[in-house]
């Protein structure tokens, strides 16, 4: 079975067969409308910086336990998301730091994290298709490497 990436939208019967592919295509399955997709290209990210945001604003240590399990996680994925998403996250760490050092975290974040939920949920009803999340908690953590993997299919980079 074919297991690269697909640039056109996934078809139910068309699933992969490593894990990674299989989590990123059932969650494609309810990511195909074009308006939906742009949401969550955009509100995706949003989230995790607000989240890093308001775990950080409780202790700092949160932020990075929950860092390091989200990388056990895609570790065990796949060895390129997780660079990525190192990556990624250290960039959110520094951003939420300028944020603290300005003392706009927490209403940064709050804002930013119920306004990008509120586009999600809009993009959702547009889609006509419940958030995969509704099914497995783990698709919260899939999102962030759908978002990547859209990057890289652009960039021709394989996962």
């Amino acid at each position: 079975m074919n297991t690269t990436p697909h640039t056109a939208a996934p078809d139910e019967d068309d699933a992969p067969e490593r894990r990674v592919d299989a989590l990123l295509h059932h969650y494609g399955l309810s990511h195909i409308h074009p308006t939906n997709e742009a949401i969550h290209m955009v509100a995706i990210p949003a989230i995790m910086l607000s989240l890093t945001g308001l775990l950080f604003a409780l202790h700092p240590a949160l932020a990075l336990v929950f860092f390091g399990a989200s990388m056990v996680y895609y570790a065990r994925l796949s060895w390129r998301f997780t660079g990525c998403m190192l990556l990624v996250s250290s960039v959110l760490l520094a951003v939420v730091d300028a944020l603290d050092a300005r003392g706009v975290l927490v209403p940064v974040s709050v804002l930013v994290f119920v306004v990008a939920w509120i586009f999600q949920f809009i993009g959702h009803r547009i889609e006509g298709k419940k958030p995969s999340f509704f099914e497995d908690l783990q698709y919260l953590w899939v999102g962030p490497l759908f978002v990547l993997s859209k990057l890289f299919l652009r960039l021709g980079v394989r996962w």
